[in-house]
């Protein structure tokens, strides 16, 4: 089966993208919303976690997740750390997720896919993009963060256009009507590609 990676910055759409492909039938994985969930099921992460941010991680037996935010995004090499034992998780996870499939192709939705080397592990790769303006407006209104916050994050992140130079395809996400236009054309063409 096919792996179709998706990716973007923060606030760009890559969900709403990914929810779409949903519609059409394609099994979506959303690395982030995995990363969440294993960071609180996980027995071995947890404890993982805890050793390199202290108990205060987990005050309730849940992930505090703006302590770790706080803990890694001023700090590269905390984030460094946490990004190594949350990624090698989420990597096997997606392949019990994708060998449970049964589709032309599968999703995965990963913000920093580029970043850590997992699109070598797709097929094709979409870059979701949005207007910065629009991408800091949703976010606001979506994490209630402040502009410095956001941009802290963001930092993290590589740019549309380093991005662009490696993905197959982009989608324009401002408009819903359009974006989803974009995607059922993209389908068409990813099935039709299967037949070749």
């Amino acid at each position: 089966m096919k792996v179709l990676g998706i990716t973007g910055g923060m606030g760009s759409g890559k969900t709403t993208v990914a929810n779409f492909f949903k519609e059409l039938g394609i099994p979506v994985y959303i690395a982030d919303d995995e990363a969440k969930s294993l960071m609180n099921t996980s027995t071995e992460v947890k404890s993982k976690i805890i050793g390199l941010l202290g108990e205060k991680a987990y005050p309730d037996g849940i992930l505090d997740r703006k302590y770790v935010a706080a803990q890694v995004f001023n700090s590269a090499e905390k984030l460094e750390k946490l990004n190594s034992i949350v990624h090698p998780a989420v990597a096997t996870d997606f392949e019990n997720w994708m060998n449970s499939q049964n589709s032309p192709y599968g999703i995965y939705e990963a913000a920093i896919l580029f970043e850590k080397g997992g699109h070598k592990k797709c097929d094709a790769v979409i870059l979701v993009t949005a207007p910065y303006e629009e991408r800091i407006k949703r976010l606001k209104n979506r994490d209630k963060s402040s502009e410095e916050e956001i941009e802290a994050r963001m930092k993290h992140q590589w740019t549309d256009s380093k991005k662009r130079k490696l993905a197959d395809f982009e989608i324009k996400n401002l408009n819903l009507h359009d974006t989803r236009e974009q995607i059922r054309k993209l389908h068409e063409i990813i099935l039709k590609s299967d037949k070749n």
